[in-house]
């Protein structure tokens, strides 16, 4: 074909991603029209979707660009981003992930496509690096069972918390959490014990517990400062007063200090981000959820379990189902159904790859480090306050603090500054003789000569008392002796892959998630290291590149959706809902309806939607769907008249679960506000929508998005997934903040 007939905008192929990425080509659209009786997209859009929802402002978004410029884009962004050393730790470590597992497993489309291993017979690889992952945590924490991973360590402390509120004897409301907890551990307990009607106490436990009254305990080990301390006495008085014991632990410390279980803890939790995953600004990562046997059908998450097949051959499948929410609902143990498992895969294989030696080898080699920049620091006439630690020191200098810490970061490297007076220093698997150095160089005084690391080797004692390292044997398990070359271990994850069914093999017919190809080109700025090496809590000059990020993704946000505001932080759907209906709450506290406690839900609704709810502390209320599967116009006249006065919310999704448009979605929208109650839109289903209706201009208050199921975040095998919330301006000033980071919610200030 001449090309004197195509035109340069053509031939420049800026548009070539759609066709590429989206099945149907220019030749097999009019064919499909055709079939249907229609001729053009447009008329199948008019027949299908209500005339009412229907967006017919332009949106705003940027012409579409190449793929190439779209990777140059990104580039420049990083670019922004200044890495620097992190020793700030706060449960964020740097890290390094074997290139074995970075280009077989983070890089591989076979591990990122895949879905939820609803299907055990084409989920096995799946399953067995679970399950590593499984063994890998009973095996450090000392406990009995452990879960597929849960979503961050805050999270799973606060889902340790109502278990233990599920299980415990004692009658109490009152949750008492460590001080030395990390911040943010401490505000997510904090909020998800304030909807549930628990009262929070931080205190120092180690003072003793006589004076309370509680039914949890929450201890941080090592603490927040570093400070290892026998939990043994502290346990046993909490057990005394028929309360549970849950302890968030560092994982790597774990190869090395006496763990949980040694010491009487019912739970432990944590993350397992420092096996190998980036700390990328924050997430994601994959937290871990330990506990005993007897407590099993209490247990947030999924569970692998070992089964037989048909033929009675050994087979895995996800067990104990029926605690989870898409069976109980609203009786579920959690609303937590996708969590993790690409990063817990991740997270399995660097302990295969490693086996105990080698992770003991790096367990002790960052101890090592610890011991002898304590040391140096200690000869420059600094206090050193911790005196039993693993990674993370704490330094007194009065008055010092901030000077200390910007003479460390020109020299490359980021402490915590945790007041005028003290600093933090936490090592990890990447820190150097140099680093020390440098450390120790901000720290230095005229007439200090510099310590000598070799000199400091062979005089510094251990700090840790025998009956605080751990003395049995870990990851005995074959798989964690057998893949410790290269080859060996790409054989094996390539064996497991093989045992899958995901996208890079065939089509995975389960629209729940509505299952697409991540383009390569979508994926491979995760592996950029200006983004992935990212401390969450860096100073905000040094992540200049993740906010413009976050500007420009809340405003294309908020032009598809209608919406005026959106946060990013809800780090699954599941935890969208939960802070949607959270900021509603709110909503009607400071308007003085602390009364309106009720949500209605479509009984076509999945099961989250319930079990959300109730952990927002909102009383359910089915609504009745008609024999097509819509929602009742009748029956929520009827439920919207009797609770008239305590009504809170809807939670609907649109399009239903059944994937119809309801033609009286907006009528639907126009009763609850008539009658107080706001709209909650579970945009689960948002792909049916984008580019034809906006949300928030057709009676929708609050809606959270999936970005792994509308737009490219891989679905992972079950994980990881966002959950982001776009609000209307009034709910604006209810979106979360953090505790650390400051500016996260702009609107709060307002």
């Amino acid at each position: 074909m001449s090309t004197k007939k195509n035109r340069l905008e053509q031939l420049e192929m800026r548009g070539s991603f759609i066709p590429r990425h989206i099945g149907p080509d220019r030749r097999q659209i009019p064919e499909m029209l055709a079939a249907l009786g229609l001729s053009e997209l447009d008329e199948l859009v008019e027949k299908i979707i209500p005339a009412n929802i229907l967006n017919h402002e332009p949106l705003k978004l940027t012409e579409t660009i190449s793929e190439r410029a779209v990777i140059k884009y990104l580039r420049n962004m990083r670019e922004r981003n200044k890495v620097l050393v992190s020793m700030i730790g706060m449960g964020y470590y740097d890290t390094i992930m074997p290139a074995v597992i970075k280009r077989n497993v983070l890089e591989n489309p076979g591990w990122y496509t895949a879905y939820t291993p609803y299907q055990a017979e084409v989920s096995q690889g799946r399953l067995e690096a679970l399950l590593n992952f499984q063994q890998m945590i009973v095996d450090l924490t000392g406990m009995e069972l452990a879960n597929a991973s849960l979503l961050d360590e805050a999270t799973a402390a606060a889902e340790a918390m109502t278990l233990s509120r599920r299980v415990a004897k004692s009658t109490s409301n009152t949750v008492l959490i460590d001080r030395d907890c990390h911040p943010q551990t401490i505000a997510v307990v904090q909020t998800r014990a304030g909807s549930l009607g628990y009262r929070v106490m931080v205190v120092d436990p180690y003072a003793g517990l006589e004076q309370y009254d509680f039914f949890a305990l929450i201890l941080q080990y090592p603490g927040c400062s570093g400070e290892i301390r026998d939990l043994a006495g502290t346990v046993a008085a909490a057990h005394r007063k028929q309360a549970l014991v849950t302890v968030a632990a560092d994982l790597l410390s774990l190869v090395l200090l006496q763990p949980p279980a040694g010491f009487g803890a019912d739970i432990a939790v944590g993350s397992a981000q420092r096996f190998g995953v980036p700390m990328g600004y924050g997430g994601p990562h994959a937290a871990f959820f330990a506990t005993l046997d007897e407590f099993k059908r209490s247990m947030p998450g999924r569970i692998i379990g070992v089964s037989k097949d048909s033929h009675g051959q050994i087979a895995l499948r996800m067990a104990l189902q029926t605690r989870e929410q898409h069976i109980r609902r609203d009786k579920a143990t959690s609303n937590i159904c996708t969590s993790q498992v690409l990063l817990a895969v991740i997270a399995g294989f660097y302990a295969v790859y490693h086996g105990a030696d080698g992770l003991r080898m790096i367990a002790g080699r960052v101890h090592r480090y610890a011991q002898i920049l304590a040391a140096g620091i200690a000869q420059y006439g600094h206090e050193v306050v911790s005196r039993c630690y693993f990674d993370t020191l704490l330094v007194r200098t009065p008055n010092r603090a901030k000077r200390i810490a910007a003479r460390a970061e020109e020299a490359g490297i980021n402490l915590r500054v945790i007041d005028a007076d003290h600093l933090g220093i936490s090592l990890d698997e990447t820190t150097t003789r140099n680093d020390i150095r440098a450390v120790w160089q901000a720290f230095s005084a005229p007439g200090y000569e510099m310590p000598d690391i070799g000199a400091l080797d062979k005089t510094v004692a251990e700090c840790i008392p025998d009956t605080l390292l751990r003395g049995d044997a870990i990851l005995q398990h074959p798989v964690f002796s057998r893949y410790h070359s290269e080859t060996e271990m790409m054989r094996y994850m390539r064996k497991l892959a093989r045992r899958d069914i995901a996208l890079d093999r065939a089509m995975i017919p389960l629209g729940s998630c509505t299952m697409k190809l991540n383009a390569a080109t979508e994926m491979q700025a995760i592996s950029f290291y200006e983004f992935a090496a990212m401390h969450p809590f860096v100073p905000l000059h040094q992540a200049q590149g993740y906010q413009q990020l976050f500007a420009e993704l809340e405003d294309m946000l908020c032009d598809l959706t209608g919406f005026d505001a959106f946060s990013l932080q809800p780090n699954a759907g599941s935890q969208g809902e939960y802070t949607g209906l959270l900021v509603i709450r709110k909503y009607h506290q400071v308007n003085g309806q602390d009364q309106r406690d009720v949500c209605l839900i479509p009984a076509s609704a999945h099961g989250t939607n319930p079990a959300s709810a109730v952990l927002a502390g909102l009383k359910v209320v089915v609504v009745a769907c008609d024999t097509n599967g819509n929602v009742s116009v009748d029956d929520l006249r009827a439920k919207v008249s009797l609770y008239r006065d305590t009504l809170a919310a809807l939670m609907i999704t649109y399009p239903s679960t059944h994937g119809v448009y309801e033609q009286a979605f907006r009528e639907i929208c126009d009763i609850v506000h008539q009658h107080g109650g706001q709209v909650y839109l579970d945009g689960a289903n948002f792909n049916a929508l984008v580019g034809l209706s906006r949300p928030g201009r057709i009676g929708a208050d609050v809606a959270h998005l999936n970005l792994h199921k509308t737009f490219c975040i891989p679905h992972g095998g079950g994980g990881p997934g966002v959950g982001p919330i776009g609000v209307r301006a009034h709910l604006a000033p209810f979106l979360p903040d953090h505790p650390v980071v400051e500016g996260v919610n702009p609107a709060k200030s307002e």
